[in-house]
């Protein structure tokens, strides 16, 4: 018996009682004895089913890319593993520790757009839409609104108390949910039924070079109805950057050994992508890892280790939020990534996010109007 299958067994009955308490919160949904809010304002959903690593940060920022100049935009997320609770909108001070790493560093990289975070998202959005400013006409007190025209909700898809105007679901290529199974045996956190929910679905970290034949077959293998569209993406990455985000000068291919550092769930795309350009030893800690003094104390330790004096250390854009002010005398340096969808796919899916946000934006602007 395969160890894999001795684990199935153990795990079956935790299995069970889990998928129990699924099936019944989604019929709850269904039948409506729990309430789903449609908040009055347009709302994108950026979700999977698995525990993480699918990569829905870099499609939050490309989403922002191609809307927040257009529009007045925030990005509402949970705000995993900050050490605050309840609402909280980011100040311009991109506290990691408030705001949690991932929000800490969209609100960095994307000054311009309100970042909010909140565990109950229909309390966050509702907040954000009360947002206002006091401006002094003369005497009097002027209240002028400060209320987004749209919100991206960020890892949305299990938070089944508000529904999205648009909801994307992500799947990772390497780890795709029909492979998968429901926690704790798996990796799921729902049924694999849920992603009929979704208007959009983007297979993520593909190959830059996606074959025909493997592009077929994941779709027969997704099973989706005909309403629902699906992409393919994979990563980009950049130059590297110092950590506050800054060109760093320097090329990959300038350095003899790399420690690259990561606190995420998935981190082998970027590993293989340094491993294009030189040697890398690579030092994986948990995702959304807080480092501590002894986990610093690991990092300089092993990078003193490795040989040759023209070294550096690479860690991601998400880890780089919380390692600032940690690695003082280290050459610590950042490779961004962006997210991009395979020929026309992105042309494509720019139409139907530009389209669908415009529709929807005018439809309530109307509403608003008639009401």
């Amino acid at each position: 018996m395969s160890f894999r299958t001795t684990i199935s067994y153990v795990l079956w009955p935790l299995t069970m009682w889990y998928a129990v308490g699924v099936v019944v919160r989604n019929f709850f949904y269904a039948v409506g004895i729990k309430r789903q809010a449609a908040p009055h304002i347009t709302t994108i959903g950026v979700g999977n089913l698995s525990t993480g690593g699918s990569g829905k940060t870099p499609h939050v920022e490309y989403l922002l890319r191609l809307l927040a100049d257009h529009y007045s935009t925030a990005v509402l997320s949970r705000g995993y593993k900050r050490k605050t609770k309840g609402f909280l909108a980011d100040d311009g001070s991109h506290d990691a520790a408030l705001l949690g790493d991932e929000p800490a560093m969209v609100a960095a990289k994307f000054p311009h757009v309100q970042v909010a975070v909140c565990e109950k998202r229909v309390e966050g959005v509702s907040r954000l839409m009360a947002q206002e400013r006091i401006e002094m006409q003369g005497e009097e007190e002027v209240h002028i609104s400060m209320a987004p025209q749209l919100i991206i909700l960020d890892d949305v898809f299990q938070h089944r108390a508000i529904k999205p105007s648009i909801n994307i679901l992500l799947t990772e290529y390497g780890h795709q949910f029909f492979k998968d199974r429901i926690l704790p045996y798996g990796n799921l956190r729902e049924f694999k039924s849920a992603r009929y929910r979704a208007g959009i679905v983007i297979v993520t970290k593909c190959p830059a070079v996606l074959n025909p034949v493997d592009r077929h077959n994941i779709i027969q293998d997704l099973k989706l109805q005909n309403f629902q569209k699906v992409f393919f993406s994979y990563l980009k990455y950049g130059d590297l950057l110092t950590l506050d985000g800054q060109p760093a000068g320097i090329g990959l291919r300038r350095a003899d050994n790399i420690l690259c550092v990561t606190g995420i769930a998935h981190p082998e795309p970027m590993v293989a992508e340094l491993r294009r350009s030189t040697k890398v030893y690579h030092l994986p800690f948990g995702d959304h890892h807080d480092f501590s003094a002894r986990d610093m104390a690991r990092i300089r330790d092993t990078f003193a280790a490795l040989p040759g004096s023209n070294k550096i250390i690479v860690t991601t854009e998400k880890d780089a939020v919380r390692l600032r002010g940690l690695s003082e005398g280290l050459p610590v340096y950042v490779l961004p990534v962006e997210v991009a969808f395979h020929k026309s796919a992105e042309r494509d899916f720019d139409y139907l996010i530009e389209s669908s946000v415009r529709e929807n934006i005018s439809f309530l602007s109307k509403l608003s109007i008639w009401s």
